[in-house]
């Protein structure tokens, strides 16, 4: 019985100690450990609601202006007043949704790195970097593209996809093998999406250059058009900002969109071109149209970015101020005035190469009840539990969260890019 006692008095302690370590190394730290690739989560904020998941976020908006005018002439006095026409402000709502990324420690790792901070940083490094940058990736890729799929599919050769140039993002599939996949048709990306599974399968490699995806078995009836998923995605993303922005008819966050033109995204075609300062500017226009009138973001895809950076070398007029080092220092972003404002221009491998996207951050906001953390719900101070089922410790990396925007009208979504090679 004593031997008993024993081992679970130091399996208490173990887990004891790797959770105390765990807060003073990580847990108080963890937005600062968020990589800086992730360009949407890193730039709009996330409002924490006081509200158990699966609760609805509410929201005012304001859809339509005051019309209660009265005119007068210059020999009026005594004015007969119209009535008043109120404007429209009617509730958004918005649920978040939630993500959970399993990992796991062994009774042996996690035995050694019970010593000390310095044992336990050396043996969770790794795991904690890499758990936080799986998770805030399908997070970032969801931000952008939530509801629209990973990729679609241009052509099929055995187990071999190829994906359209427009809808590649090198980022989506940078280390994507052993990835699990669900392909349906292009039904899926509709409003309302109506798409029928064609499969499931899983990524074995990457061809970045080709753009083509090897499945380990390839499902059966692909055609041009299929949209691929990661597994068990479809259905339970929140709308990114392409889908946000694409959409004219139906409800968006509770609201009517074919009904209110401020609450519907402004699409810009570029027109089979690669990007440049004038399309920029002139899709800038449509959210002016719209009441923007203060800084907007600009957020690329990095072969675009290599365009772009052309235009502003030819554009440019050098005076008295350039400086080799201010130009090397700012090359990771670009800041030019336009019509709005400020207009902040940045690359990101998560942005497929015929899209771009111009906002007007201050009306984004992430809402939910958890930003990404490894604080379990309901089990404060408590990030590393023992399993029941195997010889290991578990870490558990979650959010509850989802993007809303107050006004998509101030906002635009840029397509039809073709990139200079």
């Amino acid at each position: 019985m004593s031997q008993i006692s024993n081992n679970f008095t130091s399996a208490a302690n173990t887990a004891g100690n790797l959770n105390g370590f765990f807060k003073e190394t990580y847990a108080d730290k963890l937005k600062d450990l968020i990589p800086d690739g992730v360009k949407i989560m890193n730039k709009i904020k996330f409002i924490a609601r006081d509200k158990m998941p699966g609760n609805l976020y509410h929201a005012p908006v304001i859809l339509g202006m005051e019309h209660g005018v009265t005119f007068g002439a210059p020999e009026d006095d005594a004015m007969n007043l119209n009535a008043p026409v109120s404007g429209n402000v009617k509730d958004a709502t918005v649920r978040g949704n939630p993500m959970v990324l399993r990992s796991q420690l062994g009774y042996t790792a996690a035995s050694r790195a019970a010593t000390s901070k310095g044992a336990f940083m050396d043996a969770t490094k790794y795991l904690v970097s890499n758990m936080l940058r799986s998770l805030t990736k399908k997070l970032e890729i969801m931000m952008v593209y939530g509801q629209e799929g990973y990729g679609t599919v241009a052509s099929v050769a055995g187990n071999v996809v190829t994906i359209t140039t427009a809808e590649w993002a090198p980022g989506i599939w940078a280390g994507s093998e052993k990835m699990p996949i669900e392909i349906y048709d292009a039904a899926s990306v509709a409003f309302p999406p109506a798409g029928v599974l064609k499969g499931a399968s899983e990524v074995v490699s990457i061809d970045m250059d080709l753009r083509t995806v090897t499945l380990q078995s390839a499902p059966v009836g692909l055609v041009a058009g299929d949209v691929i998923f990661h597994k068990g995605a479809y259905g339970k993303e929140f709308a990114g900002i392409r889908r946000i922005l694409r959409q004219s008819a139906g409800t968006l966050f509770g609201i009517n969109v074919a009904e209110f033109n401020l609450f519907r995204g402004n699409i810009y075609n570029v027109g089979a071109t690669a990007l440049s300062f004038p399309k920029l500017n002139l899709a800038a226009s449509r959210a002016v149209e719209k009441g923007v009138d203060g800084d907007m973001f600009a957020l690329i895809n990095v072969r675009a970015w290599a365009n772009i950076l052309n235009d502003q070398a030819a554009l440019r007029e050098y005076d008295v101020s350039y400086s080799k080092e201010k130009l090397e220092q700012g090359s990771k972003g670009i800041v030019f005035y336009s019509q709005n404002g400020k207009l902040e221009i940045e690359p990101s491998i998560y942005v497929k190469e015929g899209d771009a996207f111009l906002l007007s951050v201050d009306e984004w906001e992430r809402v939910g009840s958890s930003d990404v953390t490894f604080e379990m719900p309901g089990n404060q101070g408590q990030y590393i539990v023992s399993k029941q089922e195997s010889t290991a410790y578990e870490l558990r990396l979650w959010s509850e969260q989802a993007l809303f925007c107050r006004a998509p009208g101030r906002n635009v979504y840029l397509t039809g890019i073709v990139n200079a090679t």
